[in-house]
């Protein structure tokens, strides 16, 4: 048996089901962290401290949270942490929607739910305006009685969602194991470059040189198109797999900042912790904390 491995969530959602949906109000969370094939919208209130974990985010929750995720490995839970409250509510929205080619969700008024449901592979975070844009629907989502009507009025929840801004990617994509996308093929050929190479020495020459620009050129030309520059971009690609590999596997903290470019096990250890407010056996031991031996 392996404490690393995560629960595998069996879902109610059978069959022909689209929606499963729970809406209940507790005093603590005690579920361990686990991923499910189908996709998840979750809302939390009243459960302030409480710690959400997704993917390699963790971040404590204020009184509202929503999070939209549809990975089928990327793990995630709400534990306990610093919340006092005994009137949590919790409202879990599990969908099964088949969205390829030639189905209605690849039709004209469905392409901003799939952009967005496209984005949060690696799980999203939406601001309180967005929450108390879409409140009213999500409260009283599970008093619908028909399944036609519960379907629709989800689906309207998640159109005014992916017309909000603010929005927030949680996990990040190396360790969501996410596919590099990008509007521009310059700057997908330079990202496709450092995910292949993150491990190695990456030079500003050597990809200046692949984007067909000057160094210089490039450097405004990636924060232009990114919102970062190149250093951060690198080292946030860099500790998404360092972030993986702590918790995947059992090498040894300095083992793993080599593996995944960084120069000494210090500079690994200071930006580690500057990034996730945790160091990274501290990240390791949390992970274990929260998953159960299966």
């Amino acid at each position: 048996m392996d404490e690393r491995r995560i629960i595998h969530e069996i879902t109610p959602l059978m069959g022909r089901d689209v929606l499963y949906i729970a809406d209940r109000r507790k005093k603590e969370f005690t579920y361990p962290i686990h991923n499910h094939e189908v996709f998840e919208l979750n809302y939390v209130e009243h459960a302030s401290g409480v710690r959400r974990i997704v993917g390699d985010s963790s971040e404590v929750i204020g009184e509202y949270d929503l999070v939209l995720i549809t990975s089928p490995d990327l793990e995630h839970v709400w534990e306990q942490y610093h919340c006092n409250s005994d009137n949590i509510r919790e409202i879990t929205v599990q969908f099964n929607f088949h969205t390829g080619e030639n189905t209605l969700f690849s039709s004209t008024p469905f392409l901003p739910i799939m952009k967005m449901m496209n984005e949060a592979r690696k799980g999203l975070s939406f601001p309180v305006s967005a929450i108390m844009k879409v409140y009213g629907m999500l409260d009283s989502l599970s008093g619908i009685k028909e399944g036609f009507y519960a379907v629709v009025q989800f689906l309207t929840i998640l159109y005014e969602l992916s017309k909000c801004e603010g929005a927030k990617p949680l996990a990040s994509s190396s360790f969501a194991k996410i596919a590099v996308e990008d509007d521009s093929r310059r700057i997908l050929k330079v990202k496709n470059f450092i995910s292949n190479n993150y491990m190695e020495e990456v030079r500003l020459a050597q990809l200046a040189d692949i984007a067909g620009m000057s160094p210089s050129a490039f450097s405004r030309f990636f924060k232009l198109h990114t919102g970062r520059n190149l250093t951060d971009y690198i080292i946030d690609i860099r500790l998404g797999a360092a972030s993986r590999m702590l918790v995947d596997t059992s090498r040894s903290v300095s083992e793993i900042s080599y593996q995944c470019g960084f120069n000494n096990l210090s500079n690994f250890n200071r930006i580690f912790k500057k990034k996730k407010n945790c160091s990274p056996t501290e990240f390791r031991e949390n992970y274990r904390k929260t998953r159960i031996i299966v």
